[in-house]
């Protein structure tokens, strides 16, 4: 695996990992139950997440991307059980609004790959989710829930997943450190607002983001829907009006 991924413990049941020798350091999360294991994304897919997974669980594992972007679905070919939002579905079928080489050149850009990682044989995943999800859901693991969120914004079929029992709230693309990117076409800077009203809306004890510092706490969820509402009353909220900077993260729209 060439040190690869990057595996942190939460809690005896939960774990963190990380790929820092991309950019983006992109984080995926195993929660383990007493009868199956969520994993919340499945990372790039330069290097086999599987590996690192069983080391961690004997139970079945269920994969969740919090949206269907490469760097959040890379390793789902190794989780047959995998589950998606509807509204992304046809971007697991063919209908991704960027072309191949467009992605491998964005999989490379700031990249320290393992000497054996062939960018050629890259693909996008494309598949079926044996679960297609919807706001409010719930993931069962025996002894441990996980609900979904519809947050969308940063893609039509954005989640979050919030575990009400420990207060985690794993956001995805939705909250993190860095530029916030809510610029694409795919995204939608007013829904951005509303996903956000939505989960500052709940009692948050830990946030873990899909990307950069997991040194993060739930006060920035408040500090970004302020910040957010004040954009729409300047009627700077769309797509086009630039890139606003607040200290420690940032949005471009």
């Amino acid at each position: 695996m060439d040190n690869w991924f990057t595996i942190d413990k939460i809690d005896d049941n939960s774990f963190s990992i990380s790929e820092y020798r991309h950019w983006e350091e992109t984080h995926c999360y195993l929660l383990n139950g007493a009868e199956r294991s969520l994993l919340i994304d499945t990372g790039l897919g330069i290097c086999n997440i599987h590996d690192e997974v069983i080391k961690l669980t004997d139970k079945p594992v269920t994969a969740a991307a919090t949206h269907i972007h490469w760097d959040h679905i890379g390793g789902h070919q190794y989780f047959p059980d995998f589950c998606a939002h509807g509204a992304e579905l046809d971007w697991l079928n063919g209908a991704f609004p960027l072309p191949a080489k467009t992605v491998r050149a964005m999989v490379l850009d700031r990249c320290d790959p393992p000497e054996d990682f062939d960018i050629d044989a890259y693909t996008l995943f494309q598949g079926a989710p044996a679960r297609v999800l919807r706001d409010g859901d719930a993931i069962d693991l025996g002894g441990r829930s996980v609900r979904v969120l519809h947050t969308p914004g940063h893609s039509p079929g954005h989640m979050c997943f919030w575990e009400e029992e420990t207060g985690y709230l794993f956001t995805g693309d939705l909250v993190y450190k860095d530029t916030l990117l809510a610029y694409y076409p795919s995204t939608d800077p007013a829904a951005y607002l509303a996903s956000l009203e939505k989960i500052a809306a709940l009692p948050v004890r830990r946030v873990f983001p899909a990307h950069h510092s997991l040194d993060i706490q739930p006060e920035i969820i408040l500090r970004m829907r302020d910040a957010f509402r004040q954009l729409q009353a300047e009627g700077k909220l769309r797509h086009g009006s630039g890139t606003f900077s607040y200290g420690d993260w940032a949005v471009w729209l």
